[in-house]
């Protein structure tokens, strides 16, 4: 059974980044990609590759690609350089293309507390400036819709504020009535608290490099550029919050 929803004039194809004669087949006749990157794994780079080489087989003109705040070479959170990486092979291409570099998601915050309300990693007092998932929809919506004024963009996908973790596990705590607080790790502290989950060593590094990032103040920035794009400004987290908790 499909998630899909059955939308008029609109086939659905099943392939993955992966599987290029599979993707190649379901691009054919697709002018532009919406390509939302992988789910994390030791070979997303690969994949994204594979998959960026079947949209150019397939004759794709324009790509529309979901990528990371910060993406480059050497940056600390380490899914970033993938990011990097998958943004230069789209320009090797010579296929048009626009980059949505989203920060952290508002959404996620929440899930970094433990059972035991607690947020612990080593991002010190350094700032994150997340947005939500559902701006970053509406802003791929537009860009969409109006191609031609984004060709060759990069936008730096935020949320209006940037917060310390101090401050998030604050706000989650008077919104939603649940106890959380922020403690600080070390870095080494951050892996050994993390060893029992027997998760490969790219997957821990990325974990423990998510807050490393933050204390860098490499998810600081804010950008205006959902509200520039979409008319309507980024919600903050206590909307955000508000939101669910009124659902």
């Amino acid at each position: 059974m499909t998630r899909l929803p059955q939308l008029a004039g609109a086939d659905a194809v099943e392939t993955s980044y992966s599987d290029f004669d599979a993707a190649v087949s379901g691009l054919i006749g697709i002018d532009t990609l919406f390509m939302v990157s992988a789910a994390e794994s030791a070979d997303r780079l690969t994949a994204h590759r594979t998959f960026v080489d079947a949209a150019a087989a397939a004759g794709v003109g324009h790509i529309v690609y979901t990528s990371y705040l910060g993406a480059s070479p050497d940056a600390t959170f380490t899914l970033a350089r993938d990011h990097w990486a998958t943004e230069k092979y789209i320009r090797s291409t010579g296929m048009a293309f626009t980059f949505l570099r989203d920060s952290a998601y508002i959404d996620f915050l929440p899930s970094l507390a433990g059972p035991d309300g607690v947020i612990r990693g080593p991002a010190g007092d350094g700032l994150v400036g997340a947005v939500s998932r559902s701006d970053i929809a509406r802003v791929a919506v537009s860009v969409l819709k109006d191609l031609d004024s984004h060709v060759g963009r990069t936008y730096d996908l935020t949320g209006c504020e940037a917060l310390t973790l101090t401050e998030v596990a604050a706000i989650i705590t008077e919104v939603t009535g649940t106890p959380t607080v922020y403690v600080q790790e070390t870095v080494d502290e951050a892996y050994a608290s993390r060893a029992s989950y027997n998760a490969p060593d790219w997957e821990v590094d990325a974990w423990v490099s998510t807050y490393t990032a933050i204390a860098n103040d490499e998810l600081s920035s804010i950008s205006t550029a959902v509200e520039d794009i979409t008319g309507v400004s980024p919600l903050t987290l206590r909307e955000f919050l508000t939101a669910g908790a009124g659902a």
